[in-house]
């Protein structure tokens, strides 16, 4: 595992994963129509705000990062890698469709919901990790290392929304359930 591997634009980089990643969130959200879907509808304070900038700058740093990227093709690396991804795209769309489909008007409190507050970040964080482990990448691994961090932060306006959106039963929902799987309450 290299700090910094060779740049090379090719097709076998890891922007294949990455624009998967953006594809694959389109796709979905274009299956399953909801309103008030993104993130910004999120009432921030300005301090937040510039945490949610350097976090979207980040996002746009990892898959710039992407492009040049090769992957460590018929390596322990690879195939390591590679499962984590797929474990991350599965659980992700399994996530997404649970989320897309329960009603508006009440937290979403089931399937994966039961065992994480916010299953969506982890196991988007699950198919980043793989990408920097199939690349062999420490760069790559510290930049997720550094955006999970953003996302950790940016959880407590989500949550303080969701509060004010849903009162006491979010209020039970965050006593019972921890905020990420593995993680005791």
């Amino acid at each position: 595992m290299s700090l910094v591997p060779a740049f090379e634009i090719g097709l076998w980089n890891a922007w294949i994963l990455t624009f998967y990643i953006f594809l694959h969130a389109l796709i979905l959200s274009m299956i399953f129509k909801r309103k008030n879907a993104t993130q910004d509808n999120v009432p921030k304070s300005k301090s937040e705000r510039k945490i949610d900038t350097a976090r979207t700058l980040l996002l746009y740093l990892i898959f710039a990062y992407s492009i040049f990227l090769p992957l460590q093709l018929n390596t322990l690396w690879f195939y390591t890698g590679l499962g984590i991804y797929l474990v991350g795209i599965v659980t992700y769309t399994i996530v997404m469709v649970n989320w897309y489909t329960s009603p508006e008007d009440k937290p979403v409190a089931t399937c994966i919901y039961r065992y994480s507050r916010h299953p969506q970040y982890l196991t988007q964080n699950l198919m980043f990790i793989g990408i920097g482990i199939v690349t062999a990448s420490w760069f790559f691994l510290l930049l997720i290392a550094t955006y999970m961090i953003l996302l950790n932060i940016l959880i407590v306006p989500e949550e303080r929304f969701c509060l004010d959106k849903y009162s006491d039963i979010y209020g039970e929902y965050m006593k019972r359930t921890p905020k990420w799987i593995g993680i005791p309450k």
